[in-house]
């Protein structure tokens, strides 16, 4: 049985956009496919008529610091984004996000913008853009327009993408100056099962010894990826030593929701574990903020 009736491959976010409008069916964009091809070959996925290729789109796959701002193709698959330079430097969080995803050779396939269009709240990519303040670029036969990260998501798996009539370019990253640093980490079941239990990321600037600004994330917590604005509240302005951490940690109970996942673990399981996972995401970005600072 055949998956699909079309499948054309373009070079250029307009050929594709111009693809998708002259579809005769139900139309998908492609990049890794690591997810569409199986849940169209499961039956999870609505039939589809057409398959756009976006994988050789140069735009897409590029990776360039334009002015102030980190960009980041939406079909850069995974192996690249921590191998970049670039990234490592002004994006720690998405290169440890990257790195950590499935297993080697999915990382050779998957795409960042695959992994943040799936729309689910534990996504490692989107935890650690969400963390950095990432915007996404769209394009659509109108132009393109920047949308913030979190205006993307309007429940598990729902994303407020058109489906068949817009393109996921890349994500904008506010490029790092002195005395700023982030971090991801994620905690697995032991049983090396590719779905994690917790997972965080964290962004902040250091002025001496106070936190200036910061920005958490942590999946997942609710039906869609958050800020957890409380616990930010808690450090803004202070200085990240063991008083400070241990106040802000016992704010994790009232300010996450967490609940239990026969998929990952208990609630009470999770609570504990974002305890270890915020107190040393934020300690090793405190530390580095601290050096960039210092070497600045």
């Amino acid at each position: 049985m055949n998956l699909w009736s079309s499948y054309i491959t373009v070079n250029s976010v307009d050929e594709a956009l111009l693809a998708m409008r002259e579809a005769d069916g139900p139309v998908c964009l492609i990049a890794g496919g690591t997810d569409i091809l199986l849940e169209l070959e499961q039956g999870l996925r609505p039939p589809v008529h057409t398959l756009v290729d976006i994988s050789a789109v140069p735009e897409l796959r590029s990776i360039e610091l334009r002015g102030d701002v980190l960009f980041i193709g939406a079909a850069v698959p995974m192996r690249e984004v921590p191998a970049n330079l670039l990234v490592r430097e002004h994006a720690q969080a998405v290169a440890k996000a990257c790195d950590m995803m499935g297993g080697p050779q999915v990382r050779i396939s998957a795409t960042l913008g695959g992994n943040v269009a799936r729309a689910l709240p534990a996504a490692d990519g989107t935890t650690a853009l969400v963390a950095l303040g990432a915007e996404v670029e769209i394009a659509d036969s109108q132009g393109r327009r920047f949308v913030p990260l979190l205006d993307l998501y309007r429940g598990p798996g729902e994303s407020t993408l058109a489906a068949g009539r817009e393109i996921m370019v890349g994500f904008h990253i506010p490029a790092r100056r002195p005395g700023q640093s982030s971090d991801f980490d994620r905690i697995m079941r032991p049983q090396g099962v590719a779905l994690p239990i917790l997972n965080a990321a964290v962004w902040l600037e250091r002025r001496g010894e106070c936190i200036h600004n910061i920005r958490i994330a942590v999946g997942p917590s609710g039906p869609v990826p958050v800020r957890a604005l409380e616990l930010e509240n808690a450090l803004l302005g202070k200085s990240y030593n063991d008083r400070s951490a241990e106040a802000m940690l016992r704010m994790i109970r009232t300010s996450l929701r967490l609940r239990t996942s026969p998929q990952r673990a208990s609630a009470d399981y999770r609570y504990l574990l974002s305890e270890v996972l915020l107190r040393d995401i934020i300690a090793r970005a405190w530390e580095r903020a601290g050096m960039v600072e210092a070497a600045a």
